[in-house]
């Protein structure tokens, strides 16, 4: 059939399964929203306040829902404004599929109004990104960008569409999703190879990532570790791969790991990495990190082998199958030569909980967990809010945890909370963010207030950028330079300008009711949560140190 091509992108984008889009309309967009207009009961549009909140969006909805996120900005400065959120999904390996519009062909390259080259912007942050230069491609070339943006390490993919080319004609045919592109196998020679340094290893230790729960091998690595009975530490981004509360889970690794995970890696003697790329943020010292141990690295991606540390052994290609090949050939341990060890790592951490006040980060996590109850899916801002989250928050399974780990985006969570919430609507979304973060992108209040999305902001207000002033109180002489917050902003006022209702907690018994209240109310709120200043996210390694050289409560000056 014969279809416009912004009548064609609509078709291609029903076809791929896609229910919702996320966007902000503009002139070189026009014919895609008159297209959306006719399929508005197919196919629905959240309308952001920002661009940057509709990527965010889009990357909340991918990473809560494991399907492609899709995002609609017109050119120029409505292209421009995604590159953030792009970066973002793509340090993150998160599926989106972003559609710009660009001025008529003939008009490119004459810097005319509103004109951008964002495929050459982008092209360093995306698997790939497509210009449509003939009508004949449009269809073709949207096709394959869903297929790309799942394929392998799934990432951001965009389709440029000058304002002709959404106008003129093309051949349009229904068709089947194109399949994803099979990811390769580890050969049995290297399977045997990891599966003999594994049943040799004494102290063997996992560390996963991020890039597991992408692969569907949540499971799976915890049939690993308790076959071989080995503790697992997870990176930020791979909370919730193992349900709080597991014998053999150590907690988050790095820079604000805990101790069991920290002191567990430097006595390895095999560290098994899983979808992880080891960040700087968890290595930190690169000589020094897991210096007994040989390592076995896992992941789809052939350049990350190699890429930040040496490898002994690596296993290539879909994890899943890879981990089940391997269990094949392992046999069940019944002892766990860290038990003793990890008594005595987490009995030290009961003593430092212990010396902690009433009313601090921890008990915060505790009190939202307890409100919003074990489903809830739960979104961050980046700093300080986000460590205690991951330090100290219960996760119980992947994807529960939507956080921007890569990039470290100030200004992500509340547009990925949206995303969340449109995704799962029958689920609990809890927005935990900074004051500082959340005011990069505060006008998305306006779009959860008029969509009247049930998610509940916890704002974590101490007045201060406080991951930066920690540094500075530890390694800057106290100097704080421009990291103390306009004290007159008032978020519970701010809140009810959107026509969300807010309750200011400042001690526990305030917050509990506030979260009381806001969870029974079924709509959209925010608790303006006071803490002091110069709370510390504990513990913490100075960049550059050893992993066993942390920074606890019980340190004169913490």
């Amino acid at each position: 059939m014969k279809l416009n091509g912004a009548h064609a992108l609509v078709e291609c984008l029903l076809e791929q399964g896609v229910d919702t889009v996320f966007g902000y309309p503009g002139g070189s967009v026009l014919y895609i929203y008159d297209a959306l207009y006719d399929s508005s009961r197919k196919l629905r549009h959240i309308r952001t306040a920002h661009e940057q909140g509709a990527v965010h969006a889009a990357d909340g909805y991918a990473r809560s829902t494991g399907r492609v996120g899709v995002v609609i900005a017109t050119s120029g400065p409505g292209a421009t404004n995604l590159v953030t959120g792009i970066a973002t999904a793509w340090m993150d390996s998160v599926p989106l599929v972003l559609v710009t519009g660009n001025v008529p062909l003939a008009l490119i390259g004459r810097d005319s109004f509103q004109e951008i080259d964002i495929t050459g912007v982008t092209m360093p942050i995306t698997k790939h990104n497509f210009i449509v230069r003939e009508a004949g491609d449009l269809v073709p070339m949207v096709r394959e960008a869903f297929k790309i943006a799942q394929s392998g390490r799934k990432g951001p993919v965009l389709v440029d569409i000058p304002k002709d080319m959404s106008a003129a004609f093309v051949d349009y045919s229904p068709a089947v999703p194109q399949e994803t592109e099979k990811a390769l196998i580890a050969s049995p020679a290297d399977i045997l190879r990891a599966a003999k340094a594994v049943a040799e290893a004494e102290r063997p230790f996992i560390y996963a990532g991020g890039g597991t729960i992408s692969a569907g091998a949540g499971t799976v690595i915890l049939q690993l570790a308790e076959r071989i009975q080995a503790p697992v530490a997870l990176s930020l981004m791979g909370l919730g791969l193992v349900p709080t509360g597991h014998p053999l889970l150590t907690g988050m690794i790095g820079m604000h790991g805990s101790r069991a995970s920290n002191q567990g890696v430097c006595k390895a003697d095999l560290l098994i990495v899983a979808g992880a790329r080891f960040s700087d943020r968890v290595v930190s010292n690169p000589v020094r990190f897991a210096p007994g141990a040989k390592i076995l690295h896992l992941d789809i991606d052939p350049t990350e082998i190699g890429k930040n540390l040496r490898s002994e052994f690596s296993l290539l290609g879909d994890m899943r199958a890879n981990l089940e090949s391997l269990l094949d050939l392992l046999p069940q341990r019944r002892d766990c030569a860290w038990s003793k060890d990890l008594d005595s790592w987490r009995l030290q951490e009961k003593e430092d909980c212990r010396r902690e006040t009433a009313y601090s980060p921890r008990s915060i996590m505790a009190a939202i967990w307890r409100f919003a109850g074990e489903d809830a899916l739960i979104t961050t801002e980046v700093g300080q809010h986000q460590m205690w989250t991951g330090q100290y928050y219960p996760f119980s399974k992947p994807r529960q945890f939507l956080t921007s780990g890569g990039l470290g985006t100030m200004g992500f969570g509340t547009g990925a909370a949206i995303g969340a919430q449109i995704g799962n609507p029958g689920r609990r979304v809890v927005h935990i963010a900074g004051d500082g973060s959340f005011r990069m992108n505060l006008t998305e209040l306006g779009t959860i207030a008029a969509y009247r999305l049930p998610i509940v902001i916890v704002l974590i207000n101490n007045g201060v950028l406080g991951m930066v002033r920690q540094w500075q109180s530890r390694f800057y002489d106290s100097r704080y330079s421009a990291t103390t917050l306009d004290a007159s902003l008032d978020f519970v006022k701010l809140s009810g300008a959107f026509g969300i209702p807010a309750w200011r907690a400042v001690d526990t018994e305030s917050l509990s009711q506030a979260l009381e209240s806001a969870l029974k109310a079924n709509g959209p709120a925010l608790i303006d949560c006071v803490i002091r200043e110069d709370e510390e996210v504990l513990p913490m390694v100075p960049a550059g140190r050893d992993l066993d050289e942390q920074i606890f409560r019980e340190d004169p000056g913490s």
